[in-house]
């Protein structure tokens, strides 16, 4: 055994050690970088179930930000209402109790009533008509009128449209007449519904199944995915797709989280954001066809307006236009010509 020979042997050895002790030190920095506590833990709020199409775009949301922040900022979902409703959660979150939050329309409206624009039934022509307002300039207005109340409006995500579901079918506006509807706690529903010759009936959401059961209404109104998940579909034969309204809900944030925030990091929670609303948007899709899919097997009748007596739909709730329009007229009118 030459000299040279052991020399290279010595070589190789404190070669392969300082290989191992570089890798285990890789390992470490790693190790500390993943285990690093988080620099902000938030929380987020949604009332929906844990496999709903908004619960999931939540995780999705928290996920990317966990990620981009490089685990700086942790973001808590918690569903199923555990911190409480829409309404006592955009209170919260107003003092910063709650950093984000997923939130309808409706509850929103009553912190900042320019919202319930987006509310009036019949205002758009489909679904692609309502993304791009809400995805154009139209839609950062709104978004913009709610900092006033110490909320950051996010991304829009999917909530579908509403359509109506009866024992009867209803084809045409006629079939509507002196019919008790089921409406949520809301003047609006319900004036919408008496003008389109209806009996609203305000009941709890979960009361509407004993509600056909008892023959106190007739018809009711909600979308796809509430319709399949509740078993409507046993108690109301026809569903009618007259889309009354589509009614966007909204991704917020505390304004007193997001005054705490760098630059960087607001951007990066906007882009997660609305890379979330896309993904929700997806889900929810899915989720509309699915339910669509089991109603149908149950032995629901489908019935899809005509262009024409969608269009007599939407001319019979011009006074709904005319009590909660107000000053919002124009903006209501760029809406419908977008």
């Amino acid at each position: 055994m030459t000299k040279r020979w052991i020399y290279g042997l010595v070589l190789s050895v404190l070669g392969i050690i300082a290989a191992v002790a570089g890798l285990r030190l890789l390992l470490m920095l790693s190790s500390d970088h993943m285990n690093k506590e988080p620099e902000f833990v938030l929380l987020y709020a949604e009332n929906q179930t844990e496999d709903y199409p908004t619960t999931l775009g939540a995780r999705k949301f928290a996920d990317l930000v966990y990620e981009q922040t490089d685990g700086r900022i942790k973001i808590l979902v918690k569903y199923d209402a555990e911190l409480g409703s829409e309404m006592q959660v955009i209170e919260q979150m107003k003092f910063g109790g709650i950093a984000f939050a997923r939130v309808s329309l409706s509850q929103l409206a009553e912190f900042a009533p320019a919202l319930n624009a987006l509310q009036l039934p019949y205002l758009y022509s489909d679904s692609q008509h309502m993304w791009r307002v809400l995805e154009g300039g139209i839609g950062d207005e709104f978004l913009n009128c709610i900092e006033e109340q110490e909320i950051v409006g996010l991304s829009w995500y999917d909530a579908g449209a509403r359509n109506f579901y009866s024992t009867t079918p209803i084809r045409k506006l006629e079939d509507l007449q002196g019919m008790n509807v089921r409406v949520q706690e809301s003047d609006m529903m319900a004036d919408m519904v008496s003008a389109l010759g209806g009996n609203p009936v305000k009941i709890v959401y979960s009361d509407v199944y004993s509600a056909f059961e008892q023959k106190i209404v007739d018809c009711a109104e909600n979308n796809w995915p509430s319709f399949e998940a509740m078993k409507h579909y046993d108690v109301a034969r026809y569903y009618t797709i007259d889309e009354h309204t589509r009614v966007p809900e909204l991704q917020i944030c505390s304004k007193v989280i997001w005054d705490k925030l760098d630059e960087n990091d607001r951007e990066i929670i906007r882009d997660c954001a609305k890379e979330s609303a896309i993904y929700e948007r997806q889900l929810w899709q899915e989720r509309e066809k699915s339910s669509r899919e089991v109603a149908e097997k149950r032995g629901v009748t489908v019935i899809e307006l005509s262009a024409k007596e969608k269009l007599r739909f939407r001319e019979a709730v011009s006074s709904v236009y005319e009590k909660y329009g107000g000053e919002q007229m124009d903006i209501i009118k760029r809406i419908m010509e977008y």
